[in-house]
């Protein structure tokens, strides 16, 4: 076997172990956040998509990455397995790239570090992580674009344009795109320059458009976490001094992860910076320290250390602390935060690895090869171990309560699920656990108040949603929720000034006009309530949700007499909901009082077919069978009515409609008859047996 056969085997021998390790994620759902990239965004299911996944903020700052998210959902719907597929396969493909590049950097053990990292736990937040696409997506354009510029550059020969350099370009552009994370990506590239041997003087003007990409991306990042994420207000409010006390702390708590992974947190404790504390100032001391004699023995045999250095460093610094995140308001880190900066380390973990496995006394062989095998199996297994905890969201949040009781995001997720199960009480027990780390918040008294709703306690549901808006008045959620409240405790006024408030904050929020249009049905303002339902149906992006609000507003537009209308309601109803048996056979009925005989008669097929023990859905099927002229189809359909059940009054008559049509006179008389034993009085078997008798001369 050549050494290219080689090399290739043991890349595939990686990629089948990174696969095998994340195999738990094939049985894992949609989790936290999910919803809002997937599984209820509007340009993914609802009725927006690629336009405005391009041009407008509903795309937050990873366009290309919802992108995917787009195409996957036109391919496989929402089912969560090949979401989580196309994640271990990306992050597989970056290990087989960044195996490549540190070949080409001529780091030893290049394959020890590259399997380093793809099978180190701390990556697992990234790679089963659906909404964390933007990670493994964003991290595939990165490396692809180092390769390419390492094709590029040739030390000691003067840089020229090329193919290489417009690939690198290209990929920088689409790693950005995917999450701007990777906006440190010019840097990047210089290090791995000057690492080659090729930076010097004006070379540097090459990296020119690759930093005009980043410095367009980050501006727009900090403006969208500002802006759009609300990364502002006292969560974020530190001064200089205390963002470097964080920096410092930040930088070896990563390192620290990687060295000794346990215990993995989805949410880990939220630190207390207390710059004015001399002790407080030690990590970052330390970590200048560092970074100084880095710098100056960087030409000696420390150029490896500062090499992994200065790219953990780098790849960290938009997530230490100098920059807002939103993600700070629940914690300053996150084991997806170093999803790119841990190859720096790990990659020099893998050299030393390598090089301690051919250093004397050789050994055995077999010993050796046990010795190398040992770490990356020891990462495997801890990979497979923590991706059961995103099997779905009540595992992820039971975990993290676990590991991290002081977690008050956690505690209002696991109650969100625990109410989900319909385990209220259990969930108001989180949600009152939650208010006590971070009293009077408004989220979580909307939670709270949403909770003692589902239970029924309206009056006591009102002081929570009440403190809720007062908190925040600005929250669309609390004021429609306390508008549910008020509407229960009859302060009717205040409910609908509620809603108002609600949808002058959202204008697009469907369950507040659906709210708001049911007040205004029992207001008896039908007309107000059919306009709100039009445009909560408009802007339901949820099928359940949209069912809802389709069969409501087609019942109101029934009550007005708008009986085509609440049909094309009715028909979007079961389109959503085939199953729906009653509103299939509320649209059966108003498209047979519209005179539409054959589309009644198809919904009374699939009545029929759903409830074949129905003789109600038989004897209505008769009937459009009979007035589109199919007597003998109406005739049996009719006499299997009978046969479900024998005093059924209306199918005796109607048979006997039928039969008399076809001259069969004897047999209808005695159908009338039937049918007067059934329901003495009934008007049509009366007056067509007063016919027939007529027609047999026995007036």
């Amino acid at each position: 076997m050549s050494p290219a056969q080689r090399t290739w085997g043991l890349m595939a021998l990686l990629v089948a172990t990174v696969v095998l390790a994340y195999s738990p994620v094939r049985h894992a759902g949609f989790i936290w956040d999910d919803d809002a990239h997937v599984t209820t965004n509007p340009v993914i299911i609802g009725p927006l998509g690629l336009q405005e996944i391009w041009t407008s903020a509903k795309a937050n700052y990873f366009p290309l990455t919802m992108t995917s998210f787009w195409v996957q959902h036109a391919l496989w719907g929402l089912n969560p397995a090949p979401y989580h597929a196309v994640g271990v396969i990306l992050h597989a493909g970056c290990s087989v790239i960044l195996w490549l590049i540190l070949r080409r950097l001529r780091v030893p053990g290049a394959g020890w570090g590259a399997a380093l990292w793809a099978l180190h736990p701390v990556q697992v937040e990234s790679v089963a992580w659906i909404s964390e696409l933007k990670n493994t997506q964003a991290c595939f354009f990165f490396l692809l674009c180092v390769w390419c510029f390492l094709r590029w550059v040739r030390p000691g020969a003067a840089p020229v344009a090329s193919r290489d350099y417009g690939l690198a370009l290209g990929c920088a552009v689409l790693a950005i795109l995917s999450k701007s994370s990777t906006v440190m990506l010019p840097v990047v590239l210089g290090l791995v320059w000057w690492w080659v041997g090729g930076l010097r003087g004006r070379g540097v003007l090459w990296l020119l458009p690759f930093l005009a990409v980043s410095l367009a991306a980050s501006g727009w990042t900090i403006w969208e976490q500002k802006v759009n994420s609300m990364a502002s207000g006292p969560d974020w409010q530190h001064s200089l001094a205390e963002r470097c006390v964080l920096a410092g702390r930040v930088v070896w708590f990563y390192l620290g992860k990687l060295a000794w992974p346990q215990p993995l947190i989805f949410i880990y404790p939220r630190w207390e910076i207390a710059a004015a504390e001399v002790l407080a100032w030690t990590p970052f001391a330390a970590l200048v320290a560092v970074a100084a004699v880095l710098t100056w023995k960087r030409d000696t045999s420390a150029r490896p250390w500062f090499m992994a250095g200065a790219y953990f460093a780098v790849s960290l610094f938009p997530v230490l602390g100098f920059f807002d995140v939103f993600f700070f308001r629940y914690s300053y880190v996150a084991d997806h935060f170093q999803h790119l900066a841990s190859i720096g380390p790990l990659a020099l973990a893998g050299a030393g690895l390598a090089r301690a496995l051919d250093s004397p006394p050789a050994g055995a062989r077999a010993v050796r090869a046990l010795g190398a095998l040992a770490p990356a199996g020891v990462l495997a297994v801890l990979t497979w171990q923590q991706c059961a905890i995103y099997r779905n969201s009540d595992s992820l949040w039971s975990d993290t309560v676990a590991r991290n009781p002081r977690a008050w995001i956690a505690h209002v997720n696991l109650g969100v699920e625990l109410l989900a199960a319909g385990r209220a009480d259990a969930a108001i027990a989180h949600y009152r656990a939650a208010l006590e780390l971070r009293p009077g918040a408004a989220e979580i008294q909307t939670n709270l108040g949403g909770a003692l709703l589902k239970l029924g306690r309206v009056e006591e549901a009102v002081a929570p949603l009440e403190a809720a808006v007062r908190a925040k008045p600005e929250m669309a959620d609390a004021q429609n929720s306390l508008g549910l409240a008020l509407a229960g405790v009859a302060r009717w006024a205040e409910a609908e000034r509620a809603y108002e408030t609600a949808l002058r904050l959202k204008p697009d929020f469907p369950a507040a006009l659906y709210n708001l249009a049911l007040l205004l049905v029992q207001g008896a303002r039908l007309p107000e309530a059919i306009v709100r339902l039009e445009a909560a149906a408009r802007l339901a992006s949820d099928p359940a949700t949209r069912s809802v609000v389709h069969r409501r507003l087609a019942e109101l537009l029934a009550a007005t007499g708008r009986v085509a209308d609440s049909a094309g309601h009715y028909e979007t109803v079961l389109r959503l909901s085939p199953p729906d048996v009653e509103a299939r056979n509320v649209l059966a009925g108003q498209l047979f009082q519209l005179g539409r005989m054959a589309a009644a008669a198809a919904q009374y097929e699939v009545l029929v077919q759903q409830q074949p023990a129905s003789a109600d859905a038989q004897q209505n099927l008769g009937s459009a069978l009979l007035q589109l002229g199919r007597l003998a189809d109406a005739i049996a359909r009719y006499r299997e009515a009978l046969r479900l059940r024998p005093d059924f009054a209306d199918a005796h008559a109607n048979l006997a409609i039928a039969l008399a049509r076809t001259g069969r006179i004897d047999e209808a008389v005695t159908e009338c008859e039937s049918a007067l034993r059934a329901a003495p009085g009934h008007p049509v078997a009366g007056q067509l047996l007063g016919e027939l008798r007529v027609t047999r001369g026995r007036p």
